[in-house]
């Protein structure tokens, strides 16, 4: 399984840009704090690298800019290519699937409410970006404690 969830803030602002074939991809480092502090009683952070593509970068570019705290899933994707003195690098990113906000509303400048989340289908994406779709706004569990009553004709098998 190859599956990574990061919490930090965006080290820069998202870099976007299209493919050949029209698609976005964005481009963005993200500082996330180490949980043990070093011997001097600090934090370190890693900075790790991100891409996102298509609505996702789109909904990134949108939303985050440098400072911003964001949280991500995704996967580890490795890669290498030919530098211009002829040396092979290799590269480790991650590929970014779902973004979310995180902290106060004053940490990332959007217009969407803190916990919204969005993943890259249709279905759901934000009701700004996509608006023909309707996202109920009721409690599910609001008859949780509540008795019901069944009979055999309301049971499956």
């Amino acid at each position: 399984m190859n599956k990574v969830v990061l919490v930090g803030r965006l080290t820069r602002d998202p870099e976007v840009r299209s493919t050949s074939a029209g698609f976005s991809t964005a481009r963005f480092t993200v500082a996330v704090n180490r949980n043990f502090k070093n011997k001097e009683g600090n934090y370190d952070a890693d900075f790790i690298s991100c891409v996102a593509f298509r609505n996702t970068a789109d909904f990134v570019s949108k939303f985050f800019k440098k400072g911003s705290m964001i949280g991500l899933e995704g996967r580890i994707q490795t890669g290498s290519y030919d530098a211009q003195d002829g040396t092979k690098r290799y590269t480790t990113e991650v590929a970014v699937d779902n973004v979310e906000f995180v902290g106060g509303k004053n940490d990332n400048s959007s217009q969407m409410s803190n916990n919204e989340s969005y993943i890259d289908s249709p279905a759901s994406a934000p009701i700004d970006i996509m608006p023909e779709y309707d996202i109920p706004t009721s409690d599910p569990y609001e008859n949780y404690d509540k008795e019901i009553s069944l009979s055999d004709n309301d049971l499956p098998f």
